[in-house]
């Protein structure tokens, strides 16, 4: 069964837009699109503790650094980030992404999204906050 499109969120430089959410697919996996400026760079680096993150490049090019190691990752790219993995990502190019990511188990939603972006309203976002949105839905900052 496929879902109504689900609402774009916008945090800064980046869009996501979830494609499948845990109550789709039994919790088994969520699914995502996200869309970053060119010149941005986000998140800070950080990792995740219950849950698996597979990326696949769909438009554009995205500088990933995971556990030190840069990869771009461009359309038909692929990269798996296993949960304790410390990463990032920016984008050095000058036309937007666009990369697919499949967290699993579904333990990341909208709500991480949500909550990030009403920290970051009005301004720049006080780190201390940030850090902790992203220790509620199960990612931990790396300074």
């Amino acid at each position: 069964m496929v879902s109504e499109a689900k609402e774009v969120i916008r945090l800064g430089h980046i869009q996501v837009q979830f494609l499948q959410e845990s109550a789709d697919t039994g919790g088994v996996n969520s699914v995502f699109e996200f869309c970053v400026a060119p010149g941005a760079k986000v998140p800070a680096p950080h990792y995740h503790e219950h849950f698996d993150e597979f990326l696949y490049g769909l438009e554009g090019v995205l500088t990933f650094t995971v556990n030190g190691e840069v990869r771009e990752i461009g359309p038909g790219d692929q990269w798996f980030v296993p949960k304790g993995a410390v990463h990032h990502f920016a984008n050095h190019g000058t036309i937007s992404t666009r990369t697919l990511t499949v967290i699993t188990p579904a333990l990341l939603g909208p709500e991480y999204f949500k909550d990030i972006a009403a920290v970051m309203k009005g301004g720049p976002p006080d780190p201390s906050s940030v850090a902790e949105v992203m220790r509620k839905h199960g990612l931990v900052a790396v300074p």
